[in-house]
C-alpha cells in the first residue's frame, strides 16, 4: 500500500455565533470558492484540505551578514517537505444545537473562534466561546481569533469618503476595531488575530496555516501522542492514519488539497 500524502492529521474546530461566515471560511479553504447563499449549519459540517509544513515552506529567518557585508549564500536545503492534512469541522453557532457542537471540541488540536466585525454582538460572545472550548478541549489547543467579513469594512477605492474613517459610510460596516480585537486576543492568551473575507480570499489560508504551523511546532515539541485515538493529532502509522482503498478514485480530492 502506498504511504498517504500527508504525514500527519490535525483536527480544527471552526466556532462562533451563526452568521459569521464559519461555513464560508472553510468552503473558500477547502474548495477556493465564495457561495453568497449558505443553509444554517446544523449540528457540524465538514470539510479537509491538505497543506505543506514546516520548512522549506515556512520564511527562514534572513541570514546574517559577514563583518557587514552581503549575506551568506543560502545553504542547500535537504530537509524533506512536510505536509499536514487539516480535519475541519464547521460547527453550529446557534444555541439549539450548542449542546452537540461541544463534543466535537474533544480531540481537536486547533481552533478558529469567529465573530463578525460587522456585528458587535457576535465578537462580545467570543469570551463565551472560548470558555466553552478550553473547558473541552486539551490544554495544549492553538485558537486564533477570525474577524471576518473583511469586504464589509472597508471604503470602495472610488468612494469619496476614501480616506474617512468614518464608520458610518455605507462603505465601511465595520462594528470592531482591529486593535480591540488584537488586545482581547492579547489578553486572553489567543495565537493571534487576523482579520479575513470568505468573499475575497483574503487572509483566509494564512488563517489556517498559522493554525498549522503552531500544530507543527508543537509535534515537534512532542506535546502530542500521535498513535493515541485520542489525541488531536495523529501520524500515518496510527489507526486514524491508515486508509482503505476504496476505488481508483477514492482520495482524490484529499491528494488535490479539496474538501471531503
Amino acid at each position: 500500500m502506498s504511504s498517504p500524502p500527508w504525514d500527519y492529521i490535525a483536527k480544527l474546530v471552526c466556532i462562533g455565533d451563526s452568521g459569521c461566515g464559519k461555513s464560508s471560511l472553510t468552503i473558500r479553504l477547502c474548495e477556493g470558492r465564495f457561495s453568497p447563499q449558505h443553509d444554517v449549519t446544523i449540528g457540524v459540517e465538514f470539510g479537509s484540505r491538505i497543506v505543506p509544513v514546516g520548512p522549506p515552506h515556512s520564511k527562514p529567518a534572513a541570514a546574517p551578514k559577514a563583518n557587514g557585508g552581503l549575506p551568506e549564500p543560502p545553504r542547500a536545503n535537504t530537509t524533506p517537505q512536510k505536509h499536514m492534512k487539516l480535519s475541519l469541522w464547521d460547527t453550529a453557532g446557534q444555541e439549539t444545537y450548542k449542546s452537540v457542537t461541544r463534543s466535537y471540541f474533544r480531540g481537536a488540536s486547533g481552533a478558529l473562534l469567529v465573530f463578525d466585525i460587522t456585528r458587535k454582538a457576535t465578537f462580545a460572545h467570543v469570551t463565551d466561546w472560548l470558555s466553552d472550548l478550553r473547558a473541552i478541549a486539551d490544554p495544549d489547543i492553538v485558537v486564533i481569533l477570525v474577524g471576518n467579513k473583511l469586504d464589509q469594512a472597508q471604503p470602495t477605492p472610488d468612494s469619496p469618503d476614501n480616506n474617512n474613517n468614518n464608520n458610518n459610510n455605507n462603505n465601511n460596516k465595520r462594528e470592531v476595531t482591529k486593535q480591540e480585537a488584537e488586545e482581547w486576543a492579547r489578553r486572553n492568551g489567543v495565537l493571534q488575530y487576523v482579520e479575513t473575507s470568505a468573499k475575497s480570499g483574503e487572509n483566509v489560508e494564512e488563517a489556517f496555516m498559522r493554525v498549522a504551523e503552531r500544530i507543527f511546532e508543537n509535534i515537534n515539541a512532542g506535546k502530542y501522542d500521535l498513535n493515541d485515538r485520542r489525541s488531536g493529532v495523529k501520524g500515518p502509522g496510527s489507526a486514524a492514519g491508515k486508509q482503505v482503498k476504496l476505488s481508483p478514485d477514492a482520495g482524490r480530492g484529499a491528494a488535490l488539497g479539496g474538501c471531503c
